[in-house]
């Protein structure tokens, strides 16, 4: 049987790696070796970012809610305590877009939890 050499393979594999440095900075975009460690790394970073997502939209959430309940005179911890007892279900990123968008009805909850408490 004739020998099979790894050529196709081997430019496929450094190809996709080319094409997924592309943009980057000098030679981490044209030489194999600086793009293999600059997508790797930037892959790590990604990872971290997915995870990161959702810590920096909860503290935003929270802060919104919390800027909406200082605006009707309680604060989020009291807020949150009287949603619950209150039996009202609703996850903080709904609780800050009713804050923003639709302040009548964010005070009503107020109410509701103050009520509550």
């Amino acid at each position: 049987m004739a020998r099979v050499k790894g050529a196709m393979m081997t430019r496929k594999r450094r190809n996709k790696v080319l094409k997924a440095a592309k943009g980057y900075y000098g030679s981490k975009s044209k030489h194999f070796k600086m793009a293999k460690q600059a997508v790797m790394k930037s892959g790590n970073y990604a990872y971290i970012g997915r995870k990161q997502k959702k810590r920096d939209f909860r503290a935003l959430w929270i802060t919104r809610i919390s800027a909406g309940c200082k605006a009707n005179g309680t604060n989020y911890s009291k807020f949150m305590c009287g949603l619950k007892r209150a039996g009202i279900d609703l996850n903080r990123k709904m609780l800050s877009e009713i804050a923003i968008y639709d302040k009548e009805g964010f005070a009503a909850l107020v109410e509701k939890a103050n009520a509550a408490l």
